[in-house]
């Protein structure tokens, strides 16, 4: 039993970084991870010892945030929180890896929160797409054509912000 548990624990940087990718709040991923922990201690007999809970953690987490993103949109409630306000302060960059990374990161917060969901899982996750697909709910066709959809959204996005930024605005 202590092995399971100091495996769950283990995943726990995992869990925040998708969360978070997910929900872009802070506070509102880390509920979010505090969630998927009690779920899976409660369940704990459900993962099979000698497999990586990874995949079985970021089932509940994904199934956890579906039924609140439900929940959010029968209430008619905004699916995003506004920035706090130390994020909301403007500085300047000093590196331009900094902005480039900036960039993308809103970028894929702009997606929709299932092609966000399947680059995730793939891209940065390092998921096969059968895991993924099995860890979403959905056949591997539909993960890939979210994926190939999220990744086409983001070049339109990223291609947009570049031009925006190589305008430059003359005043009189």
């Amino acid at each position: 039993m202590d092995e399971k548990k100091a495996a769950i624990l283990g995943e726990i940087p995992r869990l925040r970084r998708y969360a978070r990718s997910l929900l872009r709040d802070r506070d509102a991923a880390d509920d979010l991870v505090q969630d998927c922990l009690e779920r899976a201690l409660v369940r704990l007999d459900n993962w099979q010892t000698g497999e990586s809970p990874r995949r079985w953690l970021f089932t509940i987490m994904h199934h956890l945030f579906i039924d609140q993103m439900r929940k959010v949109n029968r209430r008619g409630e905004a699916a995003m929180l506004p920035l706090e306000a130390g994020e909301a302060v403007a500085q300047p960059a000093e590196q331009m890896e900094s902005i480039a990374s900036r960039e993308i990161i809103d970028a894929l917060q702009a997606i929709s929160p299932d092609r966000r969901a399947a680059l995730v899982m793939v891209a940065i996750e390092g998921f096969s797409y059968a895991e993924a697909a099995n860890i979403l709910g959905v056949p591997a066709g539909t993960l890939m054509s979210r994926i190939a959809r999220g990744r086409e959204e983001l070049r339109g996005l990223l291609d947009d912000t570049a031009r925006r930024r190589a305008i430059r605005i003359v005043e009189k």
